[in-house]
């Protein structure tokens, strides 16, 4: 997870970027083992090793302290780096898959997806920090690659990315968050494969 400080500011805070870390830490392993509910600002302060007050100085509200938690784990998960010209995508998609099926495969990332996808009803500004600081940066990424595959032809020029977009995300999510049992990150690499295969983004194979 990223050190870095909470962007957000806010009187008296924060003092002790190490405390802030902790904090943060502490919130997003308490969101993955109990979800949002079950979390309380004194249980954050406890697994952090700090002082009620030092949270209270810095996150007046549970949900401010999640959501800044949110942001900072995106840190964790591989990004495509600069957007590739059309020749190079897929090589770099190749080199990618293993790291994607990792993290996808990995219990407490499907964990922290599902409290966060759930979190809709009840949690809205949780959700909308997950969609801001997770789903959107990475879907405008690959909306930005798509276009330019598309431009060069290769991508259909027909192709709807929005649509498309949707389409692998649901498959993600259905593969992730729907069908019972732990899959290993083999199984994930291979998945993902095949659904950018059928994109067109893979080549078909040999």
């Amino acid at each position: 997870m990223s050190t870095e400080t909470p962007r957000r500011g806010g009187p008296g805070r924060p003092r002790d970027p190490h405390a802030d870390t902790a904090i943060l830490r502490a919130a997003v392993d308490l969101l993955v083992e109990r979800g949002i509910d079950q979390t309380s600002m004194e249980s954050i302060a406890k697994r952090a090793g700090v002082a009620k007050v030092t949270v209270y100085k810095r996150w007046k509200v549970k949900e401010e302290l999640l959501a800044d938690a949110i942001e900072k784990v995106r840190d964790d998960i591989p990004g495509l780096g600069e957007v590739p010209v059309p020749g190079e995508l897929p090589d770099l998609v190749e080199a990618l898959l293993p790291q994607w099926g990792a993290v996808l495969a990995d219990p407490r990332y499907r964990a922290l997806s599902a409290r966060l996808l759930g979190a809709g009803p009840s949690h809205p500004a949780l959700l909308e920090a997950y969609w801001q600081h997770h789903v959107l940066p990475r879907r405008r990424h690959a909306h930005a690659l798509l276009s330019r595959a598309q431009t060069a032809g290769v991508l259909d020029a027909g192709t709807d990315i929005d649509v498309l977009l949707d389409m692998m995300a649901g498959a993600v999510i259905h593969r992730l968050l729907l069908e019972p049992g732990r899959l290993q990150p083999e199984e994930i690499t291979g998945y993902l494969r095949r659904l950018l295969r059928q994109a067109g983004l893979v080549p078909p194979a040999a």
